[in-house]
């Protein structure tokens, strides 16, 4: 059935935390009331990625972009835009536009991105198999199992020169031709949605956008390498996803898209999820293995890779969500299409979750290659606030810092690892004049010390080390032997632990030594925090020619620290004052200084 409009209602986890369900239901009773619900379908939606902006509606076909959306305003959008046909043009992300009608494509968030993984998040239902159907969905499936041979599937993943995206970039068809070249009674399909990076949400976001996408390519690779299995392990405090794959494999059973003899080919394959407790490391891949496995969850030395002998000692192929939302667009398309974006090292496209000091967070992909500036200035919108940008980090904890000197450094695994960091699953966070580069390094590290598994020496012994040193500098006990302590340490634990996360935990303290110095010298020497966040090295101080009397900082201070006459200058006890900051925050007048 046809309708005249439709309106889309971002259903990702961020705008249902901001009462998109309340949207939802409020334009689904407008529309009823108004008696236009038989010409007006309205759909919920994976997350459009413009999470700053959120909660957000989208109008089609005039393509109408709603930002900010509160459920009082669904009865102002049905009468006006639906009913009348004009925008209401107050809810509009782009409001004072001379256009009829803002249109998406002229956001400049979106207007470098280029979508592949994300292609259908925002666009259908995530809950309703026929609209993930009618854009295309599982014709690669059927393309793989009536006309093309595993060795065929193989060929194009290779001419597409896909590399896993959950950081370590092995070529994906490589790992595939593994699995599939080893004999065995049974091989296992494993899709690795454990994502635990600080500020990252790429992958749950695609699970809750498009879960069909990463059915049909466990499927598709089920079929490839000979396995009738498959599991997918998702952490257990991601619930809108999980209840959109349980949702998405019920209905791909019925359509015989899943389960025995699919589309009439006599190939059975199937799904299974796993709940994993939360623990980071377990989405290094032996650890994941062991989870699904009933064990503890602890990496083990490799080779042998799971791709020869993984799951229960049996052949398995792991990729990450990202990696398989890839796949069937690979299929339909072609290796040589895929070839054709991105770079001669990185091909296709990255998905980021854009987060920190930066004025447009949210979800993008981007082709490979796209700089970084592009990304914080053109699709970001640069730094909240008018701020000087410091450091952006890239790959979540286990990443480095890259300052504003490589700014112009294009998106690729290679760029990345020349610089100090790495691309990781795609976390990236921005970091303005105001941050603590050595309490930013200080917060991964201790990060990565509470996740560790504690199995290796390297990876338990080291990462404590390095934080009780970074603990010492922030608190003004650091000396300059520390300096060269860390980076032996750092280079020790990349050399010698188990797994990625302790080869990686130092990657952050390498790189923030290594590009600033300067600020670990002014903590260490100078006994001073530059930015003002290391509690143990700043005091608070009132500028008695700012300062009217007003008393709104002594009525607001926790401690009474503060003292002085009504219409006189006041002053802060430095015994007294546990240095919160709402002194600093209450002055209207700018008299309460830090240094």
């Amino acid at each position: 059935m046809a309708f005249r409009n439709y309106i889309l209602v971002c259903g990702g986890t961020a705008c249902e935390s901001s009462k998109a369900g309340a949207i939802y239901d409020a334009l689904v009773a407008e529309c009823r009331a108004q008696g236009v619900s038989q010409d007006v379908q309205v759909v919920k939606t994976g997350c459009f990625g413009f999470c700053e902006q959120g909660p957000i509606v989208k109008v089609l076909p005039e393509d109408s972009f709603y930002v900010q959306v509160k459920p009082e305003d669904a009865k102002e959008i049905v009468s006006e835009h639906i009913v009348k046909g004009r925008e209401v043009r107050r809810l509009l992300y782009d409001k004072d536009s001379s256009k009829k009608h803002a249109k998406v494509e002229d956001i400049k968030f979106y207007q470098k991105q280029f979508r592949i993984v994300l292609r259908n998040c925002g666009f259908i239902d995530p809950e309703n198999i026929d609209e993930y159907i009618a854009r295309e969905g599982y014709v690669a499936l059927e393309k793989t199992l009536f006309d093309m041979t595993p060795d065929d599937v193989i060929n194009e993943l290779k001419i597409a020169g896909l590399r896993g995206r959950g950081g370590a970039g092995f070529p994906t068809w490589m790992k595939w031709n593994f699995t599939k070249q080893v004999e065995a009674d049974e091989k296992y399909i494993v899709c690795n949605a454990d994502e635990g990076d600080p500020g990252a949400y790429m992958d749950r976001s695609t699970l809750e956008g498009d879960p069909h996408s990463v059915l049909e390519a466990m499927t598709i690779a089920g079929h490839t390498v000979g396995a009738r299995q498959g599991f997918i392990y998702i952490r257990a405090e991601y619930p809108l996803a999980i209840h959109r794959l349980e949702v998405a494999m019920k209905q791909s059973r019925e359509y015989g898209l899943l389960g025995k003899n699919i589309l009439g080919s006599g190939f059975d394959f199937d799904i299974e999820i796993r709940l994993g407790a939360g623990a980071f490391v377990c989405g290094e891949e032996t650890a994941l293995l062991a989870s699904i496995e009933g064990r503890r969850g602890m990496p083990v030395p490799r080779p042998p890779f799971p791709a020869v002998r993984g799951l229960w000692g049996k052949p398995t192929v792991i990729n990450n969500v990202e990696t398989w939302a890839n796949i069937p667009v690979i299929i339909l398309k072609g290796g040589p299409w895929f070839e054709r974006i991105g770079t001669p090292d990185s091909h296709g496209t990255k998905v980021f979750a854009l987060t920190g000091k930066i004025r447009n967070s949210g979800l993008v992909e981007v082709p490979m290659g796209t700089t970084l500036r592009e990304i914080i200035y053109d699709v970001g919108g640069g730094i909240a606030h008018d701020k000087e940008f410091k450091a952006v980090q890239t790959g979540g904890p286990s990443g480095g810092v890259i300052t504003k000197d490589y700014l112009d450094t294009p998106i690729d695994f290679g760029s990345l690892t020349k610089l100090g960091s790495m691309m990781g699953s795609g976390g990236m966070i921005v970091m303005d004049e105001d941050d603590c580069i050595v309490d930013v390094a200080k917060f991964y590290l201790n990060f990565t010390v509470d996740e560790s598994c504690g199995k290796c020496a390297p990876c338990r012994i080291g990462g404590r080390s390095l934080a009780n040193i970074l603990d010492k500098i922030t608190k003004g006990n650091g000396t300059l032997e520390d300096l060269d302590k860390m980076e032996e340490i750092g280079g020790a634990m990349k050399k010698a632990s188990l797994c990625a996360l302790g080869q990686t935990a130092p990657n952050p303290i390498l790189s923030t030594v290594y590009y600033f110095k300067d600020e670990y010298l002014a903590h260490i020497v100078e006994k001073r925090c530059p930015a003002g966040k290391c509690k143990s090295l700043i005091t608070y101080s009132i500028n008695t020619e700012k300062c009217i009397g007003c008393t709104a900082c002594a009525r607001k201070c926790p401690v009474q620290a503060i003292t002085g006459e009504r219409r006189a200058p006041h002053t802060i006890d430095p015994a007294l004052c546990i240095k919160c900051g709402i002194c600093l925050e209450t002055c209207k007048f700018g008299a309460v200084e830090v240094r």
